[in-house]
């Protein structure tokens, strides 16, 4: 929950948002990386609001139903620092689906091993690709914060593949 928290919060200290709002960011945010299931936005920002992180007040612009608009209250901001301080010296390991398949490597024949590590180069070198063609883009170039992240997985990414082309001569 501290990362969904993370994320609610940090998109309530950009600005108040309502809850279609917040969904939309995070569809953005999370298309970029993955790390943080959000499937419902609605039950944590009731807790949030029920631990006094929140206010929620109702909004209504013209024709359009009404709709609760949330924002961070003080509580809320203090909260939102914590989380972010906390999170920047969090040394959690990353967590790769190639580190279980690693452990049994040993179980498949060294040829069937070498075709699935080849294909998995593959599409990291596809993904890669398309951060560094999204990268060059002017897509993000207003967003630092989303430059970052496209950044620091694209060095993810390549370590990955450094990493399975030297096993491959291993193999």
């Amino acid at each position: 929950m501290i990362e969904q928290e993370l994320l609610l919060l940090g998109l309530l200290r950009q600005s108040p948002k309502h809850g279609y709002e917040i969904k939309v960011k995070i569809r953005q945010i999370l298309s970029l990386f993955a790390g943080v299931d959000l499937k419902s936005i609605y039950y944590p920002l009731r807790i949030l609001e029920k631990k006094g992180l929140l206010n929620k007040y109702i909004s209504k612009e013209g024709k359009r139903p009404k709709r609760f608009v949330y924002s961070l209250s003080k509580k809320g901001k203090s909260r939102f620092d914590e989380l972010l301080n906390k999170s920047l010296l969090n040394f959690k390991r990353p967590q790769f689906s190639l580190d279980l398949s690693l452990y049994f490597l040993d179980y498949l024949k060294p040829a069937l091993s070498r075709r699935r590590l080849v294909a998995r180069l593959k599409i990291l070198n596809k993904i890669s690709s398309s951060i560094e063609e999204t990268l060059r883009s002017m897509k993000f170039k207003n967003q630092i914060s989303l430059l970052r992240i496209l950044k620091h997985n694209l060095c993810l990414l390549q370590a990955e593949s450094e990493f399975i082309n030297t096993l491959l001569k291993e193999i």
